[in-house]
């Protein structure tokens, strides 16, 4: 398909029957909703489910779509959904099952961060590591409708325009939330930074 078709005009050949076309728009946006859901959720197998289940939900509800928000702010709101309702799930299991909190390190199956930075020595990279996880955990921290908001401009590089689209909110209150969410991610990792020395 040509790079030069636009996603909503790929949306309206998948409704007018083009079995193909949705699945373009799934190669053009699997990267990006799996890192913003990887981001969110913090863990490989969650966030292709999570994807998945995000490409699903949009082929059932395209009948639904009508072209008010680009097809990119359409998707990333079904994506904060999905992970919202796994989000939800989880707390709810562990609650319930009284579990202990998981040791997640923060790495991929291949050994990679969220945040890996290249690095030359030893030294500089169990630093990078470190500091990775210090933000991973940061942001993680955050209250959901903080950290979404920081993932979605900070990591995914949306617009504010866009993220108040996927999330249905004002412009006003995405850029209060970015400015919140930032304030205290600044306050986490000061800390860290006086508890290191």
């Amino acid at each position: 398909m040509d790079t030069a078709t636009s996603d909503e005009q790929i949306v309206e050949q998948a409704l007018a029957g083009d079995a193909e076309a949705f699945g373009e728009i799934v190669r053009r946006w699997e990267r990006r909703i799996y890192s913003l859901a990887y981001g969110m959720l913090g863990r490989e197998e969650e966030a292709r489910d999570a994807t998945q289940e995000t490409f699903l939900a949009a082929f059932r509800g395209l009948r639904n779509f009508r072209g008010e928000a680009k097809v990119s702010s359409w998707l990333h709101r079904i994506a904060v959904n999905q992970c919202i309702t796994r989000q939800r799930r989880a707390r709810v299991r562990s609650e319930t099952a009284l579990e202990d909190e998981t040791d997640y390190d923060g790495a991929t199956e291949d050994g990679s961060s969220l945040f890996t930075a290249a690095a030359e020595s030893p030294d500089m990279t169990a630093e990078s590591r470190e500091r990775t996880e210090v933000v991973r955990r940061a942001v993680n921290a955050l209250p959901h409708e903080l950290r979404q908001v920081i993932l979605m401009k900070e990591f995914e590089e949306l617009t504010f325009q866009e993220i108040a689209q996927s999330l249905d909110l004002p412009l006003s209150t995405v850029k209060s939330r970015l400015y919140t969410a930032l304030k205290q991610l600044r306050m986490r990792l000061d800390n860290y930074g006086a508890e290191v020395a």
